[in-house]
């Protein structure tokens, strides 16, 4: 294995998008692959979700995960495949998170395999799986969590620790030490104005040599938040409509069922059957409900003081539904509350409530997260009056309405403060994890605000620090 003389990162995801997050750090003779995520959205990403990391898996010394969702952690399996079967170091939350989300990604992937096949819409004639269920298992064996605020061990006197993100449950910003140099790996940051969890930590008071900062929303301030969910809920109802919410089964499905609860009590909403359609959605509803029952688990720093084991998902209509004859079950149900993921609509449950439900001006179809482009969920958002489902056409005659204030990540203002809250000011930021529009946007607002110098690399290029 060869020796690099001056510790560098490479960004081999990420850098020029806000998917498939995955940077390799090298110090010494050793290799850290800092975040493990699949690529999603247009053809020419995901296809690099097919092709082996230019270093060879078994080489890597160890992996570190911010977070739970697919676009930081849903590589890994695809990493076991090729070799790897060293320490994936993340918080105690986000294995337990991670776990079901690799199941589940690996299952779907199995089973889109299998529709394609059957139905003949794929250019392969044998389509296969990204990875199965081995996969997924073997990539969960070698999960080892740390809790936040502890250092943990790496080769050659290196070392990592997590701070709370504010994003999802369990989500990290890494703080390590590798080689000599400081490096801060934001993850994905929250707004600070999360419901059940406490805002981003701030910056620790380190000269850092480099600060990894997102900046999928650099282009742009969040809304604030209002009763457009609620209207647009209380008005599909009335008229007879059923409201679809493709939601990430991982955290924006609990905030979602919090602001219904909420609304549902102060009498904003009609008490109608809400259905979480989603085996993923209601195995993290679990995970969640027992970090917030501070009788039961331990305190998460993380954690909003002010919850408690009450029960603050359901307003007493809430039912989920597990297997696909429970969601079936639901087609031509009066009107109702139907949240399902994927949340950028791009596979999953949601696809075939769509096909469904798309055609019929009555409904309404909420987007409340991000829409990486060329995804189902960006063309409904942009206007598409066809979307392409299962091979289909599929008309789009529903109302379409983007609630943009239910994001839990930062906004441009966020990213900002975040990084004036360094007690002293780093070498270099990157801005990573963006689309390069919104990057190119944010940078020069940056370097002014906070007098560093940005640096905002593309695909598979190297900062040497």
């Amino acid at each position: 294995m060869s020796t690099v003389d001056r510790p560098r990162i490479t960004f081999f995801g990420a850098a020029d998008t806000v998917t498939g997050s995955r940077y390799l750090v090298e110090y010494g003779s050793s290799q850290i692959l800092l975040e493990s995520g699949l690529f999603q959205g247009p053809r020419e990403l995901r296809q690099r979700n097919w092709d082996d990391l230019s270093v060879p898996a078994s080489e890597l010394d160890a992996v570190v995960i911010s977070h739970a969702h697919l676009d930081h952690c849903g590589y890994l399996p695809r990493l076991w495949r090729q070799g790897y079967r060293g320490p994936i170091y993340l918080t105690p939350d986000t294995a337990n998170l991670a776990a079901i989300v690799l199941r589940d990604s690996a299952r779907l992937q199995e089973e889109d395999a299998f529709y394609a096949q059957k139905k003949g819409y794929s250019k392969h004639k044998e389509p296969l799986p990204l990875y199965g269920q081995d996969d997924a298992e073997g990539a969960i064996s070698l999960f080892r969590p740390v809790n936040f605020s502890a250092w943990q061990d790496l080769p050659e006197g290196g070392r990592v620790r997590f701070l709370p993100a504010g994003h999802i449950l369990g989500a990290a910003i890494v703080d390590m030490e590798c080689g000599g140099v400081r490096l801060l790996h934001s993850g994905d940051l929250g707004q600070g104005n999360h419901p059940l969890l406490v805002g981003p930590h701030v910056i620790p008071e380190v000269e850092y040599d480099a600060v990894l900062v997102e900046s999928t929303y650099g282009d742009r301030v969040h809304p604030p938040r209002d009763n457009t969910l609620a209207e647009v809920i209380s008005s599909t109802i009335h008229r007879g409509g059923t409201v679809l919410i493709p939601a990430f089964a991982v955290d924006r499905t609990e905030v979602l069922l919090h602001a219904i609860n909420e609304a549902v009590d102060a009498g904003e909403i009609p008490r109608v059957p809400i259905y979480v359609d989603s085996p993923m959605a209601i195995e993290a509803l679990t995970v969640y409900r027992h970090a917030i029952d501070r009788d039961h688990s331990e305190i998460r720093p993380e954690i909003r003081e002010h919850l408690s084991a009450a029960d603050v998902f359901d307003p007493g209509t809430l039912e989920t539904l597990r297997t696909p004859e429970d969601s079936k079950s639901i087609n031509g149900a009066p009107p109702c509350i139907i949240i399902s993921a994927s949340g950028m609509a791009t596979g999953g449950r949601v696809l075939h409530h769509l096909k469904r439900l798309l055609p019929d001006p009555l409904n309404s179809v909420v987007l409340v997260g991000y829409q990486a482009g060329g995804t189902r969920g960006a063309q409904l958002r942009d206007g598409a009056k066809q979307v392409r489902i299962h091979g289909e056409d599929v008309t789009v005659r529903a109302e379409i309405h983007d609630v943009g204030y239910f994001s839990v990540h930062a906004d441009r203002n966020d990213v900002l403060g975040w990084l004036r809250s360094a007690p002293i000011a780093p070498k270099r930021i990157v801005l990573i994890h963006g689309e390069n529009e919104e990057r190119h946007e944010l940078a020069p607002v940056v370097e002014e605000k906070t007098g560093v110098k940005v640096f905002t690399p593309g695909y598979e290029e190297t900062l040497t620090l």
